[in-house]
């Protein structure tokens, strides 16, 4: 009965990540959104209010936090695994933050593809695809 209880929730918080993608056009300010759904490579970057993007990407980044904290703590219930995922979230938005702010402030059609990379992982929960699999592993290993 455990497990299921643990798996609902696990599938809960993923669900949750399916619905900020989903409605992502709803809740969040994001310029880019058509822009890259375009042939971007030659368009000119769109008009866009810097702090209001900056401001719904990180509201963004940090509701995918918390989901994708969520499902890692409930599926290894381990405050180590946890308290690192924290840590590793933390460090990147940090940096993904930046280099996204400078390409913003600064596009060019030379920088678009790696511009639209670096959204990526602040708008998508790419990090959390990474860190499954890794401490699936880690956890394996220790067995």
């Amino acid at each position: 009965m455990q497990n299921i209880q643990r798996y609902s929730l696990i599938g809960l918080l993923f669900i949750g990540l399916v619905l900020i993608r989903a409605f992502e056009a709803d809740l969040f300010y994001d310029p880019f959104l058509e822009f890259f759904k375009n042939d971007y490579l030659f368009l000119d970057a769109p008009i866009f209010n810097i702090c209001k993007l900056i401001a719904f990407t990180s509201l963004r980044y940090f509701l995918n936090t918390v989901l994708s904290l969520g499902i890692i703590y409930f599926a290894f219930k381990n405050t180590d695994v946890l308290k690192f995922s924290a840590i590793f979230y933390g460090i990147a938005y940090v940096i993904l933050i930046l280099v996204f702010l400078v390409l913003v402030l600064d596009a060019k059609q030379d920088n678009y593809f790696i511009l639209f990379n670096i959204r990526r992982f602040l708008i998508q929960p790419l990090l959390l695809l990474l860190l499954l699999p890794a401490f699936y592993y880690q956890k394996q290993i220790k067995n």
